[in-house]
């Protein structure tokens, strides 16, 4: 298999799981989210975030999901939108330590930051 085939393939799984988070799941309880939140906005709330932190982050998660699907027809896009993506994962971990959370709710955001990168280094 090409790298260029698994990097499609890991492109579709990131963007896929990220529109699932954001678009799909966004008010369901799960086992990752920080503290003791119910929902994405929950998390931000336990963070201690700004409500427009919560918009921004969510937005620029939605975008560059969108664009990681797009970049099977159009390559120029990948490699920007998957940073965005490892730049909010590396946040995402900080919240979580900031919390004191176990590592076990840190694993979508070490999953997700290593499909990305995984992107980038095959890129």
């Amino acid at each position: 298999m090409s790298s260029s085939a698994v990097s499609i393939g890991l492109q579709v799984i990131a963007g896929l799981g990220l529109l699932n988070v954001w678009l799909v799941r966004p008010k369901s309880a799960t086992a990752f989210r920080g503290g003791s939140a119910q929902s994405l906005r929950e998390e931000f709330v336990t963070y201690g975030l700004p409500e427009w932190c919560f918009y921004a982050v969510g937005g620029a998660k939605i975008v560059s999901a969108v664009l990681l699907i797009i970049g099977i027809w159009v390559p120029q896009v990948v490699v920007p939108a998957a940073l965005v993506v490892a730049a909010l994962m590396i946040g995402a971990l900080a919240m979580h330590a900031k919390v004191k959370d176990p590592l076990t709710k840190s694993v979508p955001a070490l999953l997700m930051l290593a499909l990305v990168v995984g992107i980038v280094l095959l890129r």
